[in-house]
């Protein structure tokens, strides 16, 4: 079966030194780039991961500390990974929650641009998941009735990712699907995109599941104290939670995703700050000015005789004291 493609859909598999997609580093990478016109094309990088590899990882995929000497560091290839990919939709197994975040931290530390805005990310496991619930090697099993032969290889688990999703949409033509709220969809179909919808039904953020979409199309926290809550919402009442994220142990892919989101509500909450205009200074009251007039006016007045000025007049003199006042005053005061 072919599949119905309007650009290349690049399946891909990382080999990595464990599942902590912001300590762990990428050993392999192996991905089929599948054109529209059915041309395949497949590379595979071995990756230094500059920190030991543990047992336990090793013993799933096979990879040792020997086997990685003087490959290159995920750096030194990140340009070639992102120019091969660089025209494609995203198609794995487990890839929204492992790969994609995986290689978009490589990505990122290594200072390569690698945009996912207008991409399809296709999770062969969560079709697999919502219609049978099992792990890749029976999915290969049920779906193509066949064993994966070198197992837990990159090249193996890809080529087998590719197989399952051909016959899952063969599988599931015309089957239809109820999602929880009672719903009923035909969802597995030949369409990249309808495929992306169905196998994206979580709504991510950021893939690492820290953030997601409510049914509002509005991004909500996705763990701790303030799951549900808009994004937006918890910066108006605690700001600080911003920080926090931005300092803490959280993936750098998050982090991009929520330095956009702060940044968008910053520019929205400073447009909506009043405008207030500035004091204006009072004007200083300038002293009189005297002129000619008045000048010449207050000259006349002082020139007066003084008797002639427009000042009150002093009282008459006192009159000296004689027998007859003495007089007055001795009966006034006389005892009765």
């Amino acid at each position: 079966m072919k599949l119905n493609l309007k650009r290349p859909l690049a399946f891909f598999d990382l080999e990595a030194t464990g599942t902590n997609v912001g300590a762990d580093r990428i050993v392999e990478i192996s991905i089929i780039k599948l054109h529209p016109d059915g041309l395949e094309e497949v590379k595979t990088w071995r990756v230094h991961p500059e920190i030991p590899i543990p047992l336990e990882a090793s013993l799933v995929h096979g990879i040792y500390d020997e086997h990685i000497k003087g490959e290159p560091v995920f750096k030194h290839i990140a340009e070639s990974v992102a120019e091969f990919l660089q025209d494609s939709d995203l198609a794995g197994y487990n890839s929204n929650k492992f790969d994609i975040p995986m290689l978009m931290e490589e990505f990122l530390r290594a200072g390569v641009t690698f945009d996912l805005d207008n991409r399809h990310f296709v999770d062969v496991q969560n079709i697999f998941h919502q219609m049978e619930q099992r792990t890749l090697k029976a999915a290969y099993q049920f779906y193509c009735n066949k064993e994966i032969i070198n197992a837990h290889s990159a090249e193996a688990d890809t080529r087998a990712t590719m197989e399952v999703l051909l016959a899952q949409i063969s599988r599931y033509e015309n089957q239809e699907w109820e999602d929880k709220k009672g719903n009923r969809t035909i969802p597995v179909v030949n369409d990249v995109e309808a495929l992306h919808k169905f196998t994206n039904i979580n709504k991510p953020v950021d893939f690492a599941g820290r953030l997601a979409y409510n049914e509002q199309g509005e991004e909500v926290f996705n763990f701790g104290k303030h799951k549900g809550k808009r994004v937006e919402d918890v910066f108006a009442v605690e700001p600080s939670y911003y920080s926090w994220m931005m300092q803490g142990d959280f993936p750098l892919y998050t982090k991009r995703k929520l330095e956009e989101i702060y940044s968008r509500w910053n520019t929205k909450k400073q447009a909506e700050r009043p405008t207030i205009k500035p004091a204006q200074p009072k004007p200083v009251e300038q002293p009189a000015v005297k002129t000619d007039a008045s000048k010449h006016q207050q000259q006349k007045t002082f020139n007066k005789p003084y008797e002639n000025r427009p000042f009150k007049k002093k009282e008459d003199p006192a009159k000296p004291v004689d027998d007859d006042m003495l007089k007055l005053l001795a009966d006034k005061f006389k005892k009765g």
